[in-house]
Order: C-alpha cells, then sequence, then structure tokens
C-alpha cells in the first residue's frame, strides 16, 4: 500500500506561509495536551496512597478517576463548539485555568469527596482544552508537510502522555507524595496560558446560534454512556443502573442525530460522517484506546502485584514502549511521504497487535525482559507509526469551520473508547481465576479489540483513501 492523505489544496495553499512563532505555538500546544493525559494515568501508580491518605474504599477509589473520566468524555462535543463559537484561543486560555485551578485543588484535597469533586472539574477544564488544541493545531499549520509535522508531534504526545504519567506518579508517590503528581500541572499551565495570548493565532468568534439542545443531547448521552460504561466495570453489564444508563445514552443519541440532521449550526455535524475516511478514524481509534488503556492498566498491576515492582519501578518498566515510541514518532512525516497515512496507520495496529499477542502470554513465572520489555518494543514500535494517521485521519479535508468539531470527534473517540476498553477488559479479567491468570485474559481481549481495529483500518479506510487518492490522479490528468 502506498496510499497518501495529501489534501487536495493547490500549489499556492501547500506553500502557505508558516506560523510566525512555530515552535512556540506547537509547545504551547503541546505542554498543555500533554499536562491533560498525563493526568489521565498519573493516578494509576498513586492509587494505593491515595487509598490510605483519604480513607477511600474501593468504590470511592474507582471514582476518582471515573470523575475525570466522566466529566471530560461527556462535555467534548460541548468543549469543542464553544471554541467555534467564542474564539479558540480565548477558550483554551479559559479551560487551562480551569485546568490548573483544578489541580491545585486536588493537591490540596482534605477529604476524598474535595479529591473525586475536584477531580471532576478537571475533567471540564480538559473537556476544551484537548478539542480547542487540536483545532488550534490545525488552524496555525497549512495543510501539508507543516501540518503533518505538528500532527505527529501532536500523536507522539499522545502515544507518550500515559506512559510518561505512571512513571511521574510512581516517582511521586514513593519519594514525595501522590500530590506532586498534580501539583507539577500547576507552573506549567500558568505557564502556557500566559504565553498562550502572545502567541496563538486569534480567531475571531463566529457569528452564529448555539445550538443549546444539541449540547444538552450531547453532554447527556455521552455522560450516561460514559457513566454506564464506568458502572459495568463494577456492577456487571445486567445491572439495572447500568442497563438504563446505556438506553438513557441510547436514546438521547439518537435523538441528537436526528435533531442534528435538521438545525443550521448543529453542534456535532453529520457532514463529518460522509467521508469514511474520518468516521472509519473515529471508530479505529475507539478500539486502539481500549486496548491501550487495558495494557496500561494491566500491565501496572502485573509489574507490582506479580513481578514486585514498587510504584517507581512499575513507571520505569514502560520506557522501552515509551522510548521506541518517541523515537518512531520523530520520524513519521518521512514514512508518511514515502509510503502514505494508511500503510503507516496498517503497519502500526499490526505491530500493536503482535506485542499485545505476546503480552498476553503471561503467567506467573514470567520475567521482565521477555515477557514484558521486549513485546512493549513492538507496542512501540505500533504507537508510533499508528498514532499520527489516527489524527490526521479523523481531520481530513475538514473546512475550518467544521474544525473544532471534528477535533472534538477525535478526542470523544479517545475517551470514549477508553472507558469502554477498560470496562470490557476488567470485566473479562474478573471472570479468570487468579490475578496472573486475569491479566493475561485481560490483554488477550485486548488484543481482540486491536484486532478489530486493524479489520477497519482495512477495509474502511484503506479502500476510501485508494479510492481518493484515484480521484486526485483522474483530476490531475482533466
Amino acid at each position: 500500500m502506498t496510499t497518501s492523505t495529501r489534501p487536495l489544496t493547490s500549489p499556492r495553499n501547500t506553500r502557505a506561509e508558516k506560523p510566525a512563532h512555530p515552535r512556540a505555538i506547537l509547545a504551547i500546544i503541546l505542554v498543555s495536551y500533554f499536562l491533560i493525559l498525563l493526568d489521565n494515568s498519573v493516578i494509576f501508580t498513586g492509587l494505593p496512597s491515595i487509598a490510605s491518605s483519604m480513607n477511600l474504599d474501593a468504590g470511592g477509589l474507582a471514582w476518582v478517576q471515573d470523575a475525570y473520566t466522566l466529566a471530560f468524555g461527556g462535555l467534548l462535543l460541548l468543549g469543542a463548539r464553544l471554541g467555534d463559537l467564542l474564539g479558540r484561543r480565548r477558550v483554551f486560555v479559559g479551560g487551562l485555568a480551569v485546568f490548573v485551578t483544578a489541580s491545585f485543588l486536588i493537591g490540596v484535597s482534605p477529604a476524598g469527596w474535595w479529591l473525586i469533586a475536584a477531580r471532576a472539574v478537571q475533567g471540564v477544564g480538559a473537556a476544551v482544552v484537548a478539542p480547542s488544541a487540536l483545532s488550534l493545531l490545525t488552524a496555525s499549520f497549512p495543510a501539508g508537510e507543516q501540518r503533518s509535522r505538528a500532527v505527529a508531534w501532536y500523536a507522539a504526545t499522545a502515544g507518550i502522555g500515559s506512559s510518561a504519567g505512571l512513571l511521574v506518579g510512581g516517582a511521586a508517590a514513593e519519594w514525595i507524595s501522590w500530590r506532586a503528581g498534580f501539583f507539577i500541572n500547576v507552573p506549567l499551565g500558568i505557564a502556557m496560558a500566559v504565553l498562550a495570548p502572545r502567541y496563538l493565532p486569534v480567531q475571531q468568534p463566529k457569528q452564529g446560534r448555539f445550538d443549546l439542545t444539541g449540547a444538552l443531547a450531547a453532554t447527556l448521552g455521552t455522560g450516561a454512556l460514559v457513566f454506564g460504561i464506568i458502572e459495568s466495570a463494577e456492577r456487571g453489564w445486567s445491572s439495572p443502573l447500568v442497563v438504563t444508563a446505556l438506553l438513557v445514552a441510547a436514546a438521547v443519541l439518537t435523538a441528537l442525530v436526528r435533531h442534528e440532521a435538521r438545525v443550521p449550526q448543529p453542534i456535532m455535524p453529520l457532514r463529518l460522517f460522509t467521508d469514511r475516511r474520518r468516521w472509519g478514524a473515529y471508530a479505529a481509534r475507539f478500539l486502539y484506546l481500549g486496548a491501550m488503556m487495558g495494557f496500561f492498566f494491566f500491565t501496572t498491576q502485573l509489574m507490582q502485584d506479580v513481578l514486585g515492582f514498587t510504584a517507581f519501578q512499575a513507571g520505569l518498566g514502560f520506557l522501552p514502549m515509551t522510548a521506541v515510541n518517541f523515537a518512531v514518532a520523530t520520524l513519521i512525516p518521512r514514512v508518511v511521504r514515502r509510503y502514505g497515512d494508511a500503510s503507516a496507520l496498517v503497519a502500526g495496529v499490526a505491530l500493536t497487535l503482535a506485542g499485545m499477542a505476546w503480552l498476553a502470554q503471561v503467567d506467573a513465572t514470567s520475567t521482565y525482559l521477555t515477557s514484558l520489555a521486549l513485546p512493549m518494543v513492538l507496542i512501540g514500535l505500533g504507537q508510533g507509526l499508528a498514532f499520527a494517521p489516527l489524527t490526521s485521519f479523523g481531520i481530513i479535508g475538514v473546512r475550518a469551520r467544521d474544525a473544532g468539531a471534528a477535533s472534538g470527534l477525535v478526542n470523544a473517540a479517545h475517551q470514549l473508547g477508553m472507558a469502554t476498553g477498560l470496562a470490557v477488559l476488567v470485566a473479562a479479567s474478573a471472570k479468570a481465576g487468579g490475578l496472573a491468570t486475569g491479566i493475561s485474559t485481560a490483554l488477550t481481549w485486548g488484543t481482540g479489540l486491536l484486532a478489530l481495529c486493524l479489520i477497519v483500518a482495512l477495509t474502511i479506510i484503506v479502500p476510501a483513501q485508494r479510492a481518493q487518492n484515484a480521484a486526485n490522479r483522474q483530476e490531475v490528468r482533466a
């Protein structure tokens, strides 16, 4: 496969001038996005310390993570639309302010209820910053080589943020306090909020009406979906509460689609789903992140509870994957130029699949080098190749007016995939006997999610990209 995702632009557009301060713009966007991803995983290695210091039971401890996930996933489409209407830079800075304030409140939390509430507020800030960051990146770098490089760095941040969070959380919990992992956000977040007005491009607020009905339906529908998925991990899929939440989500999201088809300025434009590459990328990202969230969650347990690693050692244990991921991600623009986004995506998912299948063979006698480190190298290679194409296909061919909505859908697929995947894999592991067996079972199910992701890439994204390439060549001949 030698496909390409080069957009239909004129030579003049592809040679558009660079932004005035490209490195500063990219640094502000990536550091801010990194902070959000960091707090998706920094909590994992600190959970034992949080439980003892906050006197939280298993249910309360679960909500320390779930409150963040629920607010983040439920408000993403609303956060994306606010950026379009109020100005992305303004909303980006406002979201950072909320996120930083919540991080400080988490760090000083005196009780469990305070911690959980502050995590929810932090999720609100993340739901505003994440889509604004990607849409600002799209607006700042013109289509072509500049945007490809920027998206590659954005994707590298997405891949590295989770594993870095485990390392930071483990180091903080072991040497200082679990609170330190959240205090890190405060100076960095403030610095990005101060620098943003100086370097990020100004986008005038768009004239238009706010789709209040769509916003409420999107928030309620996605919130109910995330809540049902989260609760299924502990209560089971047949629980009345879970079934009710999922039925509410299905009804509200169905009504949302019907509503969005009628309104002139929808919060989720259905035209974004007319390109098979885009909706294929959303589906593939959903499945890929479901598998990867399970990978981080269960591999952390494997290292600490089976191999006897400390929290910090467990964080260090992910370095083979993180280092390879970063190295490959920096080379991805050259890989894409030569082989195309679709080929890079297929290769990336296939390598991740192979690494996960290898990792799933773990048992109580496994050793770190052969059972974890070497499979992680394959997973790191796969992540480095897959994330940039998944992001590029999610926003490919999007007009400026839909950049925020497309960014919101990319992040919504990311968050919903993580929540769903973790719930499914936790439920699968609970039916197995013994910790090591349960982890192996969960990782086997994660391998299945990656197999489905590979099928989506091969049957939806690749054929659609080939068709687009053929149309491009035909247009050039004409």
